[in-house]
């Protein structure tokens, strides 16, 4: 059953009600003993004072705007946010203005006389803004509460923008009420003894309408502006709202207690969405966006105090093999332990206005300030400390794995002014410091800018250079132990720049794998060999020799590895036999099961599948078992010291049988001396290549070389 409601509606009705009864019996007896004249004097009087009252407001607004417009040509023509905001609160002081806008030529706030400018350059939404943007000259507006006079400001004939001043009518309005009051009571002395009789009525009717309005301010007026400012500090993001109780059973009480549960909903949701705007999901650090607004802000500070910051930039070493070969969980894991690891050392060392964020993948940013110690010897101490802690082994899925980092560090003021550039340098010292060697600290300097413009060069230069001729193919021979034949060539490539001369190929390389140039040169390199290839002779021993060409990691990742090889083969008429395809251990094992499918792929082909520097990478021997391949290389690193570390030689010993016994080839690089070439044959190793084998060559002398010898290796293994 429905309880009877004694709403807002039915206590308006009634009031009303009330009221026009009282009034209409009170006019009924004054309208019976009033003259017509007193009635128009009355009438006409309270014309005259409205209309006074609004001339001198008007005058006084247009007056006031015309001043502060005058006033705010120069810092509005020059941003100078300080001294607007001082000429705003200037005239905002007087108590006849509501309010003072500023505003740009195309509607944007740019000030409104507060500390924050919460509307700062977004566009006015209020009534008034769309007619007072567009005015050419003064312009006066005006609504229940306030008259508004617009002015645009000008340079000339340049506008620059607009001011908007608000006047307050409530003063106005209490003066021609207080104006209607004085002259109704003098009215009222001139016909006191005639109208006493009306004096108790009127008594009356001022009590009933007194209480009248003290009822509608408490249930309706004050509830509906609480409401009201409420919603406007919910929209400027305060929502911290003073609850407001009330017991009552109307439409504004409901009203008032939704709001409550509203705004306590808005702020929880708030809080929530800005914890996850800006902390890393992973590491509950902060993330990048918060680090940013945080760097800005501590820039200002330290600019205002005079004082130095330092940005230490990090990234852990050799990460990607983690993900590559124990999975992305594991890497999560690492990046836990490294993130803690880098939190305690900021604790102990970093000082208590440091601030640590994880920028996302492997890179994690600190910023620290000057204390008690300047903030480079803070920053010098705190690298030094994590290139220890990060240096130690992690346990990581039941593995111990090495890892390492190398950090950057960049000095406030010293190095950059702003955020954008302190970060930038800050990743070109940590870059410098991979380039050093890594698991160490670099300090940015100037001389770091032109070694990354060095490097955009060589990428820019790199783009065109196969075209312009400037890249060139030569052949490492390899060969066979058993008997010193040649029986293969490794192909290499080479730039040599008509300004820089010839460029090392670890530069260039790495220049191609990391701007991606790689995908593009791979396939002409690998078209080429093949060409070449048909246009060599047999071996001394009547045999085809083979071509091999290295295959870059992002090939086989991203690139159609399968029909690129298929395409080089068809054109030049080679045997699929006779290519060879030479993949980095760690590529392969990236991500097994795409490799898998796709030396299959090959395997049917017909062509050949080497593991390159082999021994080098997490996998170790047990991933020959798993990946179809037909020979691994040993990397030149163990070939090296194979005479001086029996670790090495023992190593290498454990491929060579590790790789027979499961019918794979073994292929020794870096051969330099006689005596480790001794040692490989004695251990079974099929082939091998190096200096003191033959050095490249390129396409002419290999074919000569073929053509005129009958000994294998001339002159030197005879």
């Amino acid at each position: 059953m429905n309880r009877f409601r004694f709403g807002l509606q039915a206590r308006f009705l009634l009031a009303a009600g009330a009221a026009l009864l009282v009034v209409t019996a009170i006019v009924a007896l004054m309208l019976a003993r009033q003259a017509a004249a007193q009635q128009e004097v009355l009438r006409n009087s309270i014309e005259v004072v409205s209309q006074v009252l609004d001339e001198s407001i008007k005058e006084r607004g247009t007056a006031l705007a015309q001043g502060l417009a005058d006033s705010l040509v120069n810092p509005l023509y020059y941003e100078d946010l300080a001294a607007i905001g001082a000429l705003v609160r200037n005239t905002t002081a007087q108590t006849s203005v509501s309010y003072v806008l500023v505003h740009d030529a195309e509607g944007n706030l740019i000030h409104d006389g507060s500390i924050d400018v919460a509307g700062y350059g977004q566009p006015m939404a209020d009534p008034l803004a769309h007619t007072a943007v567009r005015a050419q000259k003064l312009l006066l507006q005006q609504s229940p509460s306030v008259l508004e006079i617009d002015l645009p400001i000008h340079i000339g004939d340049q506008r620059i923008g607009g001011l908007r001043v608000g006047m307050d009518l409530k003063p106005v309005l209490a003066q021609e009420a207080a104006a209607m009051r004085t002259l109704s009571q003098r009215l009222d002395d001139s016909r006191r003894r005639q109208w006493l009789w009306l004096t108790a009525l009127m008594a009356a009717l001022v009590a009933f309408v007194s209480a009248t309005a003290l009822y509608i301010q408490r249930t309706m007026v004050r509830p509906i502006r609480w409401l009201s400012d409420a919603a406007q500090r919910i929209e400027r993001g305060d929502y911290q709202i003073e609850e407001q109780s009330t017991r009552r059973g109307d439409e504004i009480s409901e009203l008032l207690r939704t709001f409550n549960r509203m705004s306590q909903s808005i702020a929880r949701h708030d809080r929530e969405v800005r914890q996850m705007a800006y902390t890393d999901a992973l590491t509950g650090l902060t993330n990048r966006l918060a680090f940013r607004e945080a760097l800005d802000g501590r820039l200002h500070e330290a600019r205002l105090a005079g004082r130095s910051l330092a940005l230490l930039f990090i990234d852990i070493d050799e990460f990607k093999r983690v993900n590559d070969t124990l999975g992305h969980e594991a890497g999560d894991d690492a990046l836990l332990q490294f993130a803690q690891r880098i939190a305690n050392s900021v604790d102990q060392v970093g000082g208590s206005e440091a601030l640590l964020s994880r920028f996302g993948g492997d890179e994690f940013v600190i910023l620290v300030g000057d204390g008690e110690r300047s903030a480079a010897e803070v920053a010098a101490k705190l690298a030094e400390r994590l290139v220890v802690e990060l240096g130690q082994p992690l346990q990581v899925q039941q593995r111990e794995i090495f890892l390492g980092s190398s950090i950057g560090i960049t000095l406030f003021p010293e190095d950059a002014n702003g955020a954008t550039v302190l970060l930038k340098n800050g990743d070109i010292a940590m870059y410098q410091a991979k380039l050093a060697g890594k698991n160490c600290f670099r300090y940015y300097n100037r001389a770091m800018d032109h070694a990354v413009e060095r490097r955009l060069y060589l990428e820019q230069e790199l783009r065109g250079a196969w075209d312009r001729g400037e890249l060139r193919l030569v052949y490492q021979p390899i060969f066979r132990t058993r008997d010193h034949m040649l029986v293969g060539a490794e192909v290499l490539l080479r730039w040599n720049h008509p300004t820089l001369g010839s460029i090392p190929p670890s530069v260039f390389i790495d220049v191609a794998e990391q701007s991606g140039l790689i995908q593009a040169l791979g396939p002409k390199v690998l078209h080429a060999a093949c060409e070449q290839a048909m246009q060599w002779p047999r071996n001394a021993a009547g045999e085809e020799v083979f071509i091999s060409v290295n295959v870059s990691p992002r090939q086989l990742r991203n690139g159609d590895l399968v029909g690129e090889v298929e395409t080089s083969l068809h054109t030049s008429g080679l045997a699929a036999s006779r290519l060879h395809l030479e993949l980095t251990e760690t590529a392969v094992i990236g991500d097994e099961i795409l490799a898998v499918t796709l030396l299959e792929k090959l395997h049917r082909a017909g062509v050949r599948v080497w593991l390159d520097d082999f021994g080098t990478g997490f996998s170790g021997l047990s991933h020959l078992r798993q990946v179809p391949v037909d020979g691994v290389k040993i990397d030149r690193s163990f070939v090296a010291d194979m005479e001086r570390d029996p670790d090495d030689l023992a190593l290498t010993t454990a491929i060579i049988a590790m790789a027979h016994a499961l019918g794979i080839t073994v292929v020794a690089e870096g051969v330099e001396q006689r005596a480790q070439f001794e040692l490989l044959s004695q251990r079974g190793c099929d082939l091998v290549q190096g200096y003191w084998l033959g050095r490249p060559l390129n396409a002419d002398a290999l074919v000569q070389l073929l053509e005129h010898d009958t000994a294998g290796v001339p002159g030197i293994l005879a």
